[in-house]
Order: structure tokens, then sequence, then C-alpha cells
């Protein structure tokens, strides 16, 4: 049995939990877990998860050691189990901006770390996470981590030195569609069209428009064209969306979230 753990059960941590527990891995691994919320870890023992009593317990019994807490707090967790961790122990790592050189000067030179970008549609398996690795870590062990992110959603395997670029891209960016759904909600509200009405046709909007840019094999250029028929309705819109530079705005939120990443690093 391959033995998992978790320090921090919050709602990421739980969506991972909840991942391998409903997969194929499910039946060759333990699951072990630590949290300060004592609820959480009852929640999580009903599904299974053995409760530990503090997070170097968790690294004392755990090869592969998911560090689901904040970014804000990872220091002071690495500090209290840099004394546990092994030449076997691999640290997972889903803090955002988080480098594999700062875990390594925080436990050992020679940890083993894979550093994970996941989102909260993991909560519903419909995850997408990207991954990568640091040099001391095996091809094997990493295979699994990645199918363990595999039974959440879909991943991509990225160069380490992107993993605070892509923040923005699969992290932040659900925060920033909910956004931009909340203002066509507010004007169904405001044309006397119920909100459950326009959350349910513009969600499924989303998830059509997204299986047209994953599956259609047309361009995104291409599939924008293919809506706006000419002096039609969806270009005056348009001209609206391209007067107020909706893309620039788009790639400002993403640098400005690039540059909090690069800060919470240091």
């Amino acid at each position: 049995m391959t033995s998992i753990g978790f320090i921090g059960a919050g709602n990421m941590g739980a969506a991972i939990i909840k991942g391998i527990l409903g997969s194929n891995l499910s039946s060759s691994v333990s699951v072990f877990a630590f949290d300060t919320d004592f609820s959480k870890m009852e929640q999580l023992g009903n599904l299974g998860v053995i409760a530990c009593a503090s997070p170097n317990e968790v690294v004392k019994k755990c090869k592969y050691v998911f560090l689901a807490v904040k970014p804000q707090v990872i220091e002071g967790v690495l500090e209290s189990i840099s004394g546990d961790v092994s030449k076997d122990t691999v640290l997972v790592s889903i803090a955002a901006g988080i480098t594999d050189e700062f875990i390594k000067s925080k436990t050992a030179e020679w940890a083993k770390v894979v550093l994970v970008m996941p989102n909260t549609p993991l909560l519903l398996g419909e995850g997408a996470s990207a991954l990568s690795k640091s040099e001391t870590t095996s091809d094997e062990e990493f295979g699994l981590v990645c199918d363990i992110f595999s039974a959440c959603g879909d991943i991509a395997v990225i160069p380490k030195d992107k993993m605070k670029e892509i923040i923005a891209i699969n992290g932040s960016s659900p925060a920033f569609i909910y956004l931009f759904a909340k203002g066509f909600v507010e004007y169904a509200e405001s044309v006397g069209i119920s909100s459950e009405v326009a959350k349910k046709l513009f969600a499924k909007t989303l998830i059509g428009s997204a299986k047209m840019i994953t599956d259609s094999g047309y361009s995104i250029d291409e599939l924008i064209k293919m809506v706006s028929s000419p002096g039609g309705t969806t270009l005056k819109g348009l001209d609206e969306l391209y007067s107020g530079n909706l893309t620039g705005i788009v790639k400002k939120a993403c640098e400005s979230c690039t540059k909090r990443a690069y800060e919470l690093s240091k």
C-alpha cells in the first residue's frame, strides 16, 4: 500500500482526497491527514481517511505528503516538519508561488518536490491542474502524483519555471470567469429575466463554448466569427467589448496575478 498524507484538509485538500478515494487508486493507497479543524477531520474520517495528531505524524507515516496549506503559512509548516522529511519523502505543494528551491531551503537540499497548481473545479471532479517536478523526484514518483490529479480532472505538465505564470491561466481564472458571468446575470435581472434562468443558460453556454474551444478544431478567432453574423446583434455587443479592451484587461489581470505569485515566493 502506498501511503499518501495531507497537511491541510480545506476545500482543495479535501477535493484531492475525494478524487483519490473515488478513483481506481483507492484500493492501493492509504490516506492520512492532519488539519487544525476537527470537523473537517471528522468528515474525512467517515470516508476512511486516517487522522493524524500533527503534521509531523503525517510525514513520518507517508511517502507522499501533500502541502495543502496557504502560501502565507507554508514556511512555518516546512520548518516544523523538516526533521522528519526523509530521502524517500515526496513533498507535493499546491501553494501558489512557492518554488521547489524554497521548499528545499526549509527542509533538505535533496528533498523530492512536486509543484501543482490545481483549481477549485476539482471539487466536482472537473479540475485543471498544472504540474512540474524537481530533478530529485523520479519519473515514477511524479507519475503517481499525475495519476492522483488526473482522477480529479485534466492535467498538464509544464516547466517548473512557469509555475507562477500558469496560476492566472487555470488557478485564478475561475474567479475571473465567475465575475464575467455575474455581469450577464445582473443584466438578465435588469430586464426582468430571473437569475436562475440566466445562470442555467449562461453556465451551459460556457460549458458548450469550452467544448468548442477544445474539440471543434476551429481557432478562437474562427469561433468568434462563427457567432458573428454581419450586421447582427453579436457584432454590436463585440464592438463594446473591443472598445473596452477586454483582452487587454484580461492580460493585465493575469500580469497582476503573476506579479503577486513572485511576491509570495520571496
